[in-house]
C-alpha cells in the first residue's frame, strides 16, 4: 500500500513591525490586539487570510518577537498534480499586508493595503526533504528620507507530506467498493455495507456486537420519535478484501427535530455517530475509536455543523474536539483533522504532529463519492486506514441525516421501502 506524494507549503511565524506613523488609530482601529492581517496567494490556489500580531517599537524588530509570532500559521497542500505543474516553474507566494478591519463592507474590503512581498519557492526537492525559503524580517514599505519602514516577519518552508488516498466508488448509502488511488491506478481495498433500520437500532448492529456503555450513548426518546420525524439506526461497516469487518460507523444518537414544529436538527440536540474498531483478534466485540456529532447550523449561510472527539478506554480523551467546524449545506466542504498548528492543542491528543486526514463532502442533494486522504504517519495497517474511511462515511451521511425533515430522503435510507421487516 504505497502513498501518494504530497507537499505541505507552510507560512508561519507571521508578525508585523510598524513605524509609529503608520499604526492604525481612531475609530477605525480593529478592536483586538492584532489590528492587521495578511492575504496569502499562490497561483491557481484559493487565497488565505491570517491575522498579524504587532510586535516591537517603531522602526525596529522586537527581541521578544519569538514569543509573539508562534500563533499564525497557514498551509497550502500540494498534491501530485500540483507538484507536477510546479516542478519546472518558479513559484511565488505573495503576501499582502493590510491595516484595519478584516471584514468586508458592501463587497469591498475594509482593510487598507500597506504593502506586499513575494517569496520565491523552489519545489524541486520538496518531495524528499524539508526546505526553508524564508526565515526572518522583510521590508514591506519604503520610507523616504530615512523614514522608518514596516517589516514583516515570516517563515516559509515546505515539508514532505505523503498520504494514502482512497475514494468511495459510489455514495456511502449505496454500499460501494472503496478504492485506493495511486496516480492513474485505482485498486479496490475495502467494501462497505450500509444498513438503515429506523425502527430498531439493534437490527443494524452485528449480532455479536458488544460494547460497554461508558457515557458514549444517549437513550433513544421513543415518545418523541414519529414516522418521518426521526433518523436513526444507520450504520456502515467497512470490510477488507478477505471479508473481515475492520471498522464501522454507527448512529448512536438519533437525528431528530430540535422541538415540536421544528424542521431541523439543532446544535443543542445533535445527532451522533460512534466510529468503531474490532476489539481483539476476532471480531467478537467492538470498541469506540471516536465520536462524531452533527447538526444543522443556523446563520447567514445554511451549514452542517460538526464536532469529532477521540476515544480512550475510559471514554473521551479530552473535552477539546480534534475537529470541529461548519460546512456549507449547498456547496459542501472539507472535513479535516490537522495537527500542525502549534496553538491547536492537538499534539496532546494525537501521537504525532502533521496532517491527519481530510475528506470532501458534496452539498445537499448532490452525488457524493468521498475522496479520503490520510497521513502516512497515522496508518500502520489497513485497519487504521479503514477507521478514517468510516469517519469519512459518517460525515458524508450526516449531510443527509441533517436535511430538513420536510425533505424526503432517497430509498436507501428508508428500510421499509427496500427491505421488509422480519
Amino acid at each position: 500500500m504505497d502513498p501518494c506524494p504530497f507537499v505541505r507549503l507552510i507560512v508561519e511565524s507571521l508578525a508585523l513591525n510598524l513605524p509609529s506613523a503608520t499604526r492604525p488609530a481612531g475609530s477605525e482601529v480593529h478592536p483586538s490586539a492584532t489590528p492587521c492581517y495578511a492575504k496569502l496567494k499562490i497561483k491557481n490556489f484559493p487565497s488565505q487570510t491570517a491575522l498579524l500580531p504587532l510586535c516591537g517599537g517603531a522602526g525596529h524588530a522586537s527581541a521578544n518577537a519569538t514569543e509573539l509570532i508562534l500563533t499564525s500559521s497557514v498551509g497550502f497542500h500540494l498534491d501530485t498534480d500540483a507538484l507536477r505543474r510546479f516542478s519546472c516553474k518558479t513559484v511565488y507566494i505573495k503576501i499582502s499586508v493590510f491595516t484595519g478591519r478584516m471584514r468586508r463592507t458592501c463587497g469591498v474590503s475594509s482593510g487598507k493595503l500597506l504593502g506586499s512581498v513575494k517569496v520565491c519557492v523552489n519545489l524541486g526537492s520538496a518531495e524528499t526533504r524539508t526546505c526553508i525559503y524564508q526565515n526572518g524580517w522583510m521590508k514591506i514599505g519604503g520610507g523616504g528620507g530615512g523614514d522608518p519602514v514596516a517589516r514583516l516577519h515570516v517563515i516559509v518552508r515546505s515539508e514532505p507530506d505523503p498520504r494514502f488516498v482512497f475514494q468511495f466508488g459510489g455514495e456511502p448509502e449505496c454500499s460501494p467498493v472503496v478504492f485506493q488511488i495511486q496516480g492513474n491506478i485505482r485498486q479496490p481495498v475495502f467494501s462497505c455495507k450500509f444498513s438503515a433500520d429506523r425502527n430498531n437500532r439493534s437490527r443494524s448492529l452485528p449480532s455479536d456486537f458488544n460494547m460497554n456503555n461508558r457515557g458514549w450513548m444517549r437513550t433513544f426518546s421513543g415518545d418523541r420519535d414519529k414516522q418521518g420525524r426521526e433518523r436513526k439506526g444507520w450504520m456502515i461497516i467497512i470490510y477488507d478484501l478477505s471479508g473481515s469487518a475492520v471498522a464501522a460507523a454507527s448512529m448512536i444518537t438519533p437525528f431528530v427535530p430540535s422541538s415540536p414544529g421544528s424542521d431541523r436538527v439543532s446544535r443543542s440536540n445533535p445527532g451522533a455517530w460512534l466510529i468503531l474498531r474490532p476489539e481483539g483478534v476476532s471480531v467478537s466485540s467492538w470498541k469506540p475509536w471516536g465520536r462524531l456529532e452533527a447538526w444543522r447550523e443556523r446563520g447567514p449561510v445554511d451549514g452542517l455543523g460538526y464536532k469529532f472527539q477521540l476515544a480512550s478506554d475510559n471514554g473521551l480523551t479530552s473535552a477539546v474536539p480534534i475537529a470541529q467546524g461548519t460546512m456549507c449545506v449547498k456547496n459542501g466542504g472539507e472535513f479535516c483533522i490537522d495537527n500542525t498548528r502549534k496553538e491547536s492543542g492537538l499534539r496532546f491528543l494525537l501521537p504525532t504532529r502533521g496532517f491527519v486526514m481530510g475528506s470532501n463532502v458534496e452539498g445537499e442533494g448532490k452525488c457524493s463519492k468521498p475522496m479520503v486522504q490520510v497521513g502516512v504517519q497515522h496508518v500502520t495497517c489497513m485497519a487504521d486506514a479503514a477507521l478514517f474511511v468510516a469517519l469519512a462515511a459518517a460525515i458524508d451521511l450526516s449531510m443527509d441525516a441533517c436535511r430538513l425533515f420536510s425533505c424526503k430522503l432517497r430509498k436507501e435510507f428508508s428500510l421499509e421501502e427496500h427491505e421488509p421487516l422480519s
